[in-house]
Protein backbone atom coordinates (compact mmCIF):
# COMPACT_ATOMS: atom_id res chain seq x y z
CA UNK A 1 0.00 0.00 0.00
CA UNK A 2 1.14 3.75 -0.72
CA UNK A 3 1.98 5.52 2.29
CA UNK A 4 -0.63 7.93 2.08
CA UNK A 5 -2.94 5.08 2.93
CA UNK A 6 -2.07 4.26 6.08
CA UNK A 7 -2.59 8.17 7.32
CA UNK A 8 -5.91 7.49 5.75
CA UNK A 9 -6.27 4.80 7.90
CA UNK A 10 -5.15 6.77 10.97
CA UNK A 11 -7.35 9.63 10.78
CA UNK A 12 -10.37 7.17 10.28
CA UNK A 13 -9.52 5.21 13.07
CA UNK A 14 -9.45 8.24 15.35
CA UNK A 15 -12.15 10.20 13.96
CA UNK A 16 -14.68 6.76 13.97
CA UNK A 17 -13.74 5.82 17.54
CA UNK A 18 -14.60 9.15 18.97
CA UNK A 19 -18.20 8.85 17.16
CA UNK A 20 -18.91 5.38 19.08
CA UNK A 21 -17.55 7.25 22.15
CA UNK A 22 -19.55 10.03 21.60
CA UNK A 23 -22.82 7.34 21.16
CA UNK A 24 -22.20 5.75 24.76
CA UNK A 25 -21.81 9.06 26.08
CA UNK A 26 -24.82 10.75 24.47
CA UNK A 27 -27.22 7.74 25.38
CA UNK A 28 -25.42 7.88 29.39
CA UNK A 29 -26.61 11.59 29.31
CA UNK A 30 -30.14 10.58 28.20
CA UNK A 31 -30.02 8.35 31.19
CA UNK A 32 -29.16 11.32 33.17
CA UNK A 33 -31.98 13.18 31.97
CA UNK A 34 -34.52 10.46 32.46
CA UNK A 35 -35.43 10.01 28.88
CA UNK A 36 -37.41 7.48 27.82
CA UNK A 37 -36.28 4.25 26.77
CA UNK A 38 -37.04 4.67 22.91
CA UNK A 39 -35.29 7.75 22.57
CA UNK A 40 -32.37 5.82 22.87
CA UNK A 41 -32.25 4.43 19.47
CA UNK A 42 -33.00 7.84 17.95
CA UNK A 43 -29.71 9.20 18.97
CA UNK A 44 -28.31 7.27 15.85
CA UNK A 45 -31.46 8.25 13.51
CA UNK A 46 -30.67 12.18 14.13
CA UNK A 47 -26.94 11.33 13.43
CA UNK A 48 -27.85 9.74 10.07
CA UNK A 49 -30.56 11.92 8.94
CA UNK A 50 -27.75 14.50 7.49
CA UNK A 51 -26.18 11.21 5.45
CA UNK A 52 -29.91 11.59 3.49
CA UNK A 53 -30.58 14.97 3.50
CA UNK A 54 -27.06 16.21 2.30
CA UNK A 55 -26.53 13.27 0.18
CA UNK A 56 -26.86 15.25 -3.30
CA UNK A 57 -24.26 17.72 -2.23
CA UNK A 58 -21.63 15.69 -0.66
CA UNK A 59 -20.41 14.45 -3.17
CA UNK A 60 -19.78 17.07 -5.53
CA UNK A 61 -17.76 18.81 -1.86
CA UNK A 62 -15.86 15.62 -1.85
CA UNK A 63 -14.60 16.05 -5.46
CA UNK A 64 -14.47 19.68 -5.34
CA UNK A 65 -10.89 20.03 -4.02
CA UNK A 66 -8.82 17.42 -2.26
CA UNK A 67 -10.43 14.84 0.09
CA UNK A 68 -8.04 15.39 2.69
CA UNK A 69 -8.93 18.95 3.39
CA UNK A 70 -12.47 18.32 3.00
CA UNK A 71 -12.12 15.31 6.00
CA UNK A 72 -10.03 18.06 7.97
CA UNK A 73 -13.02 20.64 7.76
CA UNK A 74 -15.63 17.58 8.04
CA UNK A 75 -13.75 16.45 11.14
CA UNK A 76 -13.87 20.23 12.77
CA UNK A 77 -17.83 19.87 12.18
CA UNK A 78 -17.56 17.06 14.36
CA UNK A 79 -15.71 18.64 17.34
CA UNK A 80 -18.79 21.34 17.33
CA UNK A 81 -21.07 19.12 18.02
CA UNK A 82 -19.33 17.28 20.52
CA UNK A 83 -19.34 20.82 22.45
CA UNK A 84 -22.73 21.46 22.15
CA UNK A 85 -23.55 18.01 23.68
CA UNK A 86 -21.04 19.03 26.34
CA UNK A 87 -22.71 22.81 26.42
CA UNK A 88 -26.32 21.09 27.69
CA UNK A 89 -27.17 21.29 24.32
CA UNK A 90 -30.02 18.31 23.55
CA UNK A 91 -28.24 15.08 23.07
CA UNK A 92 -30.32 14.35 19.82
CA UNK A 93 -29.47 18.11 18.33
CA UNK A 94 -25.49 17.44 19.04
CA UNK A 95 -25.36 14.01 17.77
CA UNK A 96 -26.89 15.73 14.26
CA UNK A 97 -24.38 18.01 13.94
CA UNK A 98 -21.71 15.49 14.60
CA UNK A 99 -23.76 13.37 11.74
CA UNK A 100 -23.79 16.54 9.92
CA UNK A 101 -19.64 16.06 9.96
CA UNK A 102 -19.72 12.49 9.30
CA UNK A 103 -22.03 12.67 5.99
CA UNK A 104 -19.76 15.02 4.19
CA UNK A 105 -16.22 13.03 5.95
CA UNK A 106 -17.30 9.64 4.43
CA UNK A 107 -17.45 10.24 0.19
CA UNK A 108 -13.88 11.80 0.66
CA UNK A 109 -12.85 8.73 3.11
CA UNK A 110 -13.86 5.96 0.62
CA UNK A 111 -13.30 8.27 -2.42
CA UNK A 112 -10.10 8.98 -2.01
CA UNK A 113 -8.99 5.05 -2.23
CA UNK A 114 -10.17 4.73 -6.41
CA UNK A 115 -8.18 7.99 -6.36
CA UNK A 116 -5.15 6.48 -4.52
CA UNK A 117 -5.28 2.73 -5.35
CA UNK A 118 -5.56 0.37 -8.31
CA UNK A 119 -9.07 -1.96 -8.62
CA UNK A 120 -7.08 -4.79 -7.41
CA UNK A 121 -6.06 -3.37 -4.11
CA UNK A 122 -9.30 -2.33 -3.50
CA UNK A 123 -10.56 -5.62 -1.86
CA UNK A 124 -7.41 -5.19 0.55
CA UNK A 125 -7.59 -2.02 1.39
CA UNK A 126 -11.70 -1.76 2.05
CA UNK A 127 -10.54 -4.90 4.46
CA UNK A 128 -7.85 -2.72 6.18
CA UNK A 129 -10.32 0.36 5.61
CA UNK A 130 -13.35 -1.67 7.59
CA UNK A 131 -10.49 -3.55 9.75
CA UNK A 132 -9.68 -0.56 11.11
CA UNK A 133 -12.85 1.08 10.92
CA UNK A 134 -14.22 -1.53 13.49
CA UNK A 135 -11.58 -1.56 15.80
CA UNK A 136 -12.50 1.63 15.88
CA UNK A 137 -16.13 1.05 16.80
CA UNK A 138 -14.73 -1.39 19.39
CA UNK A 139 -12.44 0.84 21.32
CA UNK A 140 -15.12 3.30 20.79
CA UNK A 141 -17.44 1.38 22.45
CA UNK A 142 -15.40 0.60 25.22
CA UNK A 143 -13.89 3.70 25.78
CA UNK A 144 -17.16 4.98 26.06
CA UNK A 145 -18.05 2.30 28.49
CA UNK A 146 -14.79 3.39 30.72
CA UNK A 147 -15.41 7.04 30.71
CA UNK A 148 -18.78 6.75 32.01
CA UNK A 149 -17.82 3.81 34.68
CA UNK A 150 -17.63 4.55 38.36
CA UNK A 151 -13.86 4.20 38.51
CA UNK A 152 -12.92 6.41 35.48
CA UNK A 153 -15.45 9.22 35.74
CA UNK A 154 -14.36 9.41 39.65
CA UNK A 155 -10.97 10.37 38.38
CA UNK A 156 -11.91 12.75 35.72
CA UNK A 157 -14.51 14.53 38.33
CA UNK A 158 -12.66 14.67 41.26
CA UNK A 159 -11.60 17.78 42.88
CA UNK A 160 -8.02 18.32 41.87
CA UNK A 161 -8.45 15.90 38.46
CA UNK A 162 -7.66 16.81 35.15
CA UNK A 163 -11.13 18.31 34.05
CA UNK A 164 -11.86 20.17 37.25
CA UNK A 165 -10.75 23.93 35.52
CA UNK A 166 -13.53 23.14 33.13
CA UNK A 167 -15.91 22.51 35.97
CA UNK A 168 -17.39 19.67 34.78
CA UNK A 169 -20.13 18.10 37.19
CA UNK A 170 -21.36 14.49 35.59
CA UNK A 171 -19.67 11.77 34.18
CA UNK A 172 -20.86 12.09 30.69
CA UNK A 173 -19.49 15.48 30.54
CA UNK A 174 -16.58 14.38 31.43
CA UNK A 175 -16.62 11.72 28.72
CA UNK A 176 -17.09 14.11 26.02
CA UNK A 177 -13.90 16.54 26.69
CA UNK A 178 -11.56 13.22 26.28
CA UNK A 179 -13.81 12.49 23.37
CA UNK A 180 -12.95 15.67 21.90
CA UNK A 181 -9.16 15.32 22.01
CA UNK A 182 -9.72 12.08 20.30
CA UNK A 183 -11.40 14.11 17.54
CA UNK A 184 -8.19 16.75 17.69
CA UNK A 185 -5.89 14.26 17.41
CA UNK A 186 -8.12 12.56 13.78
CA UNK A 187 -7.29 16.35 12.60
CA UNK A 188 -4.02 15.68 12.81
CA UNK A 189 -3.86 13.09 10.61
CA UNK A 190 -6.08 14.39 8.19
CA UNK A 191 -3.46 17.05 7.54
CA UNK A 192 -1.24 14.08 6.91
CA UNK A 193 -2.78 13.25 3.73
CA UNK A 194 -1.38 13.32 0.48
CA UNK A 195 -2.96 15.18 -2.67
CA UNK A 196 -3.32 12.73 -5.18
CA UNK A 197 -3.69 14.79 -8.08
CA UNK A 198 -6.84 13.76 -9.21
CA UNK A 199 -9.36 16.55 -10.25
CA UNK A 200 -12.63 16.28 -11.25
CA UNK A 201 -14.31 18.77 -13.91
CA UNK A 202 -15.66 22.35 -12.38
CA UNK A 203 -19.40 21.08 -11.12
CA UNK A 204 -22.32 23.54 -10.44
CA UNK A 205 -23.21 24.39 -6.93
CA UNK A 206 -27.07 25.48 -7.32
CA UNK A 207 -29.23 22.98 -5.54
CA UNK A 208 -31.87 21.97 -7.89
CA UNK A 209 -28.90 21.45 -10.42
CA UNK A 210 -27.35 19.17 -7.58
CA UNK A 211 -30.49 17.09 -6.82
CA UNK A 212 -30.90 16.49 -10.42
CA UNK A 213 -27.45 15.24 -11.03
CA UNK A 214 -27.88 13.59 -7.93
CA UNK A 215 -30.71 11.59 -8.90
CA UNK A 216 -28.96 10.60 -12.00
CA UNK A 217 -26.19 8.82 -10.46
CA UNK A 218 -28.57 7.08 -8.25
CA UNK A 219 -30.52 5.94 -11.06
CA UNK A 220 -27.01 4.93 -12.89
CA UNK A 221 -26.27 2.64 -10.05
CA UNK A 222 -29.40 1.17 -9.45
CA UNK A 223 -30.46 0.03 -13.08
CA UNK A 224 -26.68 -1.14 -13.60
CA UNK A 225 -27.26 -4.97 -13.53
CA UNK A 226 -23.90 -5.16 -10.91
CA UNK A 227 -24.36 -1.90 -8.75
CA UNK A 228 -27.65 -2.87 -8.47
CA UNK A 229 -26.99 -6.40 -6.74
CA UNK A 230 -23.76 -4.67 -4.82
CA UNK A 231 -26.04 -1.58 -3.79
CA UNK A 232 -28.59 -3.53 -2.07
CA UNK A 233 -26.02 -5.76 -0.02
CA UNK A 234 -24.49 -2.49 1.27
CA UNK A 235 -27.35 -0.97 1.60
CA UNK A 236 -29.38 -3.73 4.04
CA UNK A 237 -25.83 -4.66 5.70
CA UNK A 238 -25.55 -0.90 7.21
CA UNK A 239 -29.01 -0.71 7.98
CA UNK A 240 -29.20 -4.16 9.82
CA UNK A 241 -25.69 -3.16 11.50
CA UNK A 242 -27.30 0.05 12.85
CA UNK A 243 -30.00 -1.48 14.44
CA UNK A 244 -28.05 -4.49 15.49
CA UNK A 245 -26.10 -2.06 17.80
CA UNK A 246 -29.13 -0.90 19.85
CA UNK A 247 -30.36 -4.53 19.86
CA UNK A 248 -27.28 -5.43 21.23
CA UNK A 249 -27.27 -3.06 24.30
CA UNK A 250 -30.91 -4.01 25.17
CA UNK A 251 -30.30 -7.84 24.78
CA UNK A 252 -27.79 -7.20 26.94
CA UNK A 253 -29.70 -5.43 29.71
CA UNK A 254 -32.51 -7.03 29.83
CA UNK A 255 -31.47 -10.79 29.18
CA UNK A 256 -27.91 -10.70 30.53
CA UNK A 257 -28.33 -7.87 33.51
CA UNK A 258 -25.66 -6.05 32.45
CA UNK A 259 -25.18 -2.49 33.05
CA UNK A 260 -24.60 0.30 30.09
CA UNK A 261 -20.85 0.27 30.70
CA UNK A 262 -20.60 -3.63 30.72
CA UNK A 263 -23.25 -3.76 27.99
CA UNK A 264 -21.14 -1.28 25.46
CA UNK A 265 -18.29 -3.53 25.42
CA UNK A 266 -20.77 -6.47 23.90
CA UNK A 267 -20.92 -3.93 20.84
CA UNK A 268 -17.42 -4.09 20.69
CA UNK A 269 -17.39 -7.88 20.78
CA UNK A 270 -19.77 -7.94 17.26
CA UNK A 271 -17.32 -5.43 15.87
CA UNK A 272 -14.63 -7.42 16.82
CA UNK A 273 -15.78 -10.41 14.78
CA UNK A 274 -16.48 -8.07 11.62
CA UNK A 275 -13.12 -7.06 11.71
CA UNK A 276 -12.29 -10.71 12.18
CA UNK A 277 -14.54 -11.19 9.05
CA UNK A 278 -13.27 -8.34 7.28
CA UNK A 279 -9.29 -9.37 7.07
CA UNK A 280 -9.93 -13.13 5.34
CA UNK A 281 -12.04 -11.03 3.26
CA UNK A 282 -9.37 -9.08 2.44
CA UNK A 283 -7.06 -12.05 2.49
CA UNK A 284 -8.98 -14.72 0.53
CA UNK A 285 -11.92 -13.12 -1.52
CA UNK A 286 -10.86 -11.65 -4.68
CA UNK A 287 -12.42 -8.19 -7.04
CA UNK A 288 -13.34 -10.51 -9.64
CA UNK A 289 -15.11 -13.15 -7.08
CA UNK A 290 -16.30 -11.03 -4.28
CA UNK A 291 -20.37 -11.99 -5.60
CA UNK A 292 -19.49 -15.33 -4.55
CA UNK A 293 -19.99 -14.54 -0.61
CA UNK A 294 -23.88 -13.52 -1.07
CA UNK A 295 -25.02 -16.64 0.46
CA UNK A 296 -22.97 -15.73 3.91
CA UNK A 297 -25.17 -12.54 4.66
CA UNK A 298 -27.84 -14.95 4.34
CA UNK A 299 -26.37 -17.34 6.99
CA UNK A 300 -25.84 -14.36 9.30
CA UNK A 301 -29.73 -13.58 9.48
CA UNK A 302 -30.18 -17.19 10.78
CA UNK A 303 -27.59 -16.76 13.75
CA UNK A 304 -28.72 -13.85 14.74
CA UNK A 305 -31.75 -15.58 16.45
CA UNK A 306 -29.69 -17.74 18.06
CA UNK A 307 -28.86 -15.02 20.51
CA UNK A 308 -32.29 -15.96 22.27
CA UNK A 309 -30.80 -19.28 23.46
CA UNK A 310 -27.86 -17.18 25.43
CA UNK A 311 -28.43 -16.97 28.89
CA UNK A 312 -24.78 -16.25 30.34
CA UNK A 313 -22.02 -13.51 29.26
CA UNK A 314 -19.56 -15.96 28.74
CA UNK A 315 -21.89 -17.95 26.26
CA UNK A 316 -22.70 -14.01 24.55
CA UNK A 317 -18.95 -13.90 23.48
CA UNK A 318 -18.75 -16.27 20.78
CA UNK A 319 -22.10 -16.33 19.36
CA UNK A 320 -21.52 -12.56 18.67
CA UNK A 321 -17.85 -12.72 17.32
CA UNK A 322 -19.54 -15.22 14.84
CA UNK A 323 -22.37 -13.01 13.52
CA UNK A 324 -19.87 -10.12 12.79
CA UNK A 325 -17.51 -12.43 11.86
CA UNK A 326 -19.88 -13.85 8.70
CA UNK A 327 -21.10 -10.05 8.73
CA UNK A 328 -17.74 -8.60 7.95
CA UNK A 329 -16.90 -11.65 5.44
CA UNK A 330 -19.74 -10.59 3.21
CA UNK A 331 -20.40 -7.09 3.45
CA UNK A 332 -16.24 -6.00 2.83
CA UNK A 333 -16.22 -7.67 -0.88
CA UNK A 334 -19.65 -6.21 -2.11
CA UNK A 335 -18.26 -2.31 -0.58
CA UNK A 336 -15.48 -3.11 -2.56
CA UNK A 337 -17.15 -3.80 -5.61
CA UNK A 338 -19.97 -1.38 -4.99
CA UNK A 339 -17.07 1.38 -5.05
CA UNK A 340 -15.34 0.34 -8.06
CA UNK A 341 -18.45 -0.04 -10.11
CA UNK A 342 -19.02 3.11 -8.88
CA UNK A 343 -16.17 4.84 -9.76
CA UNK A 344 -16.17 3.03 -13.28
CA UNK A 345 -20.03 4.53 -14.01
CA UNK A 346 -20.05 7.91 -12.23
CA UNK A 347 -16.94 9.27 -9.99
CA UNK A 348 -15.35 8.77 -6.69
CA UNK A 349 -17.50 11.29 -4.45
CA UNK A 350 -20.46 10.48 -6.12
CA UNK A 351 -20.77 7.12 -6.05
CA UNK A 352 -20.18 6.85 -2.15
CA UNK A 353 -22.77 9.90 -2.12
CA UNK A 354 -24.98 7.48 -3.57
CA UNK A 355 -24.02 4.58 -1.59
CA UNK A 356 -24.33 6.17 2.02
CA UNK A 357 -27.76 8.11 1.09
CA UNK A 358 -29.50 4.36 0.12
CA UNK A 359 -27.49 3.12 3.14
CA UNK A 360 -28.74 5.90 5.85
CA UNK A 361 -32.08 5.77 4.32
CA UNK A 362 -32.00 2.53 5.18
CA UNK A 363 -31.06 3.24 8.57
CA UNK A 364 -33.67 5.18 9.34
CA UNK A 365 -36.22 3.23 8.62
CA UNK A 366 -34.83 0.34 10.52
CA UNK A 367 -34.15 2.67 13.39
CA UNK A 368 -37.41 4.28 13.25
CA UNK A 369 -38.90 0.63 13.34
CA UNK A 370 -37.08 -0.44 15.95
CA UNK A 371 -37.70 2.65 17.99
CA UNK A 372 -41.82 2.30 16.95
CA UNK A 373 -41.57 -1.69 18.49
CA UNK A 374 -39.81 -0.23 21.74
CA UNK A 375 -42.70 2.20 22.19
CA UNK A 376 -44.79 -0.60 21.50
CA UNK A 377 -42.94 -2.88 24.63
CA UNK A 378 -41.91 -6.00 22.45
CA UNK A 379 -39.86 -8.07 24.18
CA UNK A 380 -36.12 -7.95 22.74
CA UNK A 381 -36.56 -11.71 22.03
CA UNK A 382 -39.30 -11.24 19.58
CA UNK A 383 -37.44 -7.98 17.92
CA UNK A 384 -34.50 -10.38 17.57
CA UNK A 385 -36.21 -13.17 15.70
CA UNK A 386 -37.92 -10.27 13.48
CA UNK A 387 -34.79 -8.63 12.70
CA UNK A 388 -32.85 -11.92 11.70
CA UNK A 389 -35.56 -13.33 9.88
CA UNK A 390 -35.83 -10.19 7.89
CA UNK A 391 -32.03 -9.90 6.68
CA UNK A 392 -32.16 -13.64 5.61
CA UNK A 393 -35.32 -13.41 3.51
CA UNK A 394 -33.74 -10.05 2.20
CA UNK A 395 -30.39 -11.62 1.13
CA UNK A 396 -32.38 -14.75 -0.22
CA UNK A 397 -33.83 -12.32 -2.65
CA UNK A 398 -30.92 -10.41 -3.74
CA UNK A 399 -29.33 -13.88 -4.84
CA UNK A 400 -32.63 -14.80 -6.71
CA UNK A 401 -32.07 -11.35 -8.37
CA UNK A 402 -28.95 -11.87 -8.87
CA UNK A 403 -29.42 -14.94 -10.93
CA UNK A 404 -31.92 -14.10 -13.18
CA UNK A 405 -29.05 -11.43 -14.39
CA UNK A 406 -26.51 -13.73 -14.38
CA UNK A 407 -28.59 -15.22 -17.28
CA UNK A 408 -28.15 -11.41 -19.33
CA UNK A 409 -24.75 -10.34 -18.81
CA UNK A 410 -21.04 -11.66 -17.28
CA UNK A 411 -20.24 -10.51 -13.89
CA UNK A 412 -17.01 -11.19 -14.13
CA UNK A 413 -16.54 -9.23 -17.47
CA UNK A 414 -18.55 -6.29 -15.78
CA UNK A 415 -15.96 -5.98 -12.99
CA UNK A 416 -12.85 -5.92 -15.28
CA UNK A 417 -14.18 -2.88 -17.66
CA UNK A 418 -11.69 0.44 -17.26
CA UNK A 419 -13.66 3.20 -16.21
CA UNK A 420 -15.23 5.00 -18.86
Amino acid sequence: MKRGFYNIMAAQFFSSLADNALLIAGIAMLIEMQAPEWMKPLLKLFFTISYVVLAPFVGTIADAMPKGRVMFITNAIKVVGCFLMFFTAHPLLSYAVVGLGAAAYSPAKYGILTELLPPERLVAANGWIEGTTVGSIILGAVLGGLLISPGISSVLLAHEGPLAMLNVTTPADAAIVVIACVYVVAALFNLSIPDTGVRYAAQEFHPIVQIRAFRACWLALWRDRLGQITLAVTTLFWGAGATLQFIVLDWARFSLGMPLNRAAMLQGVVALGIAGGAMLAARYVALISSLRVLPVGVAMGLMVPMMTLVSTEAAAYPMLVMIGALAGFFVVPMNALLQHRGYVLLSAGHSIAVQYFNENLNILLMLGLYALLLRLELPVDAVIFLFGGFVAITMLLVIARHRRNQREYDSERLIGLPRA
